[in-house]
């Protein structure tokens, strides 16, 4: 269950949320003249991680710019944005995001989410706090008079499809699993010495994927089942998107190439 609060919840919220300093349940009593006013770079509190979690649905765009990896004890899926914890490729030192690459609706959603109440059980909709766009008198206010505005409701439904996702995600995850279709893979470079021979491979990443192998020694009536669903087509996206490891490391190349930006630039 899901719903908007319009008083603070009485039990405390559950888990951590990547990207959200503050989260705290909406509602008009604490919330009720903030608004959001728009800014140059929204996009740019995403140079903190290189992994950003993705629902199955967005593995087919995703693959356009990221690889699609399986990553914890959960397999979470993830979009792989940089080779190292906290260095985002894909956003910029001015915090521009990378205009040709997919924007995960992981990041979209932000700063609104869903939180679990373990007290009522159920979920709520919570704001960040600690947006910096969110400010008393925002350009987008939050609640028009006691009701949530139109930009909240518009929030609420897209955090609503999100849910709605992500148990979908779980659900294909669950059936990898049961198929035992994931197994580790690692991500390997292997330089160029002085006198343009290979150097020594080098690890730079170990992830879970599926392994095309088993894949194709599933019965042909598993095989047809995955196609029906759906499922066949996300793994085909994800596996076509581990190619893009070799364009990291070449935008990993060239970030360090760039000369150092000055600290008053």
């Amino acid at each position: 269950m899901t719903d908007t609060q319009t008083e603070q919840t009485n039990g405390p919220l559950a888990g951590t949320v990547l990207f959200y300093g503050k989260p705290e349940p909406l509602s008009m009593e604490a919330h009720g003249k903030l608004g959001v006013n728009p800014v140059d770079k929204p996009y740019a509190f995403v140079a903190s991680t290189h992994l950003v979690p993705l629902t199955v649905t967005e593995f087919s765009p995703a693959a356009l710019s990221y690889p699609v990896i399986f990553a914890g004890e959960n397999r979470q899926p993830v979009a792989v944005m940089g080779l190292r914890p906290a260095e985002n490729l894909f956003v910029q030192a001015n915090g521009d995001f990378n205009a040709e690459a997919y924007i995960p609706a992981y990041v979209r959603r932000y700063p609104f989410v869903f939180a679990n109440d373990d007290v009522q059980k159920r979920m709520i909709l919570c704001i960040d706090r600690d947006a910096p766009f969110l400010v008393e008198g925002g350009q987008a206010p939050l609640f028009n008079g006691n009701e949530p505005s139109d930009y909240t409701k518009q929030a609420m439904e897209f955090c609503n499809n999100f849910e709605q996702e992500r148990a979908r995600t779980d659900a294909f995850v669950q059936l990898l699993k049961d198929l035992d279709l994931l197994t580790v893979r690692e991500a390997i470079f292997t330089p160029r010495n002085a006198d343009g021979q290979p150097g020594q491979p080098q690890k730079i990443a170990e992830y879970f994927a599926v392994s095309e192998d088993k894949l194709r020694e599933l019965p042909a009536e598993k095989l047809a089942e995955l196609r029906d669903n759906g499922a066949l087509g996300q793994i085909y996206a994800h596996l076509v998107s581990l190619l893009g490891w070799d364009r990291l490391i070449a935008m990993a190349f060239a970030r360090a190439a760039q000369p150092p930006v000055a600290a008053n630039a």
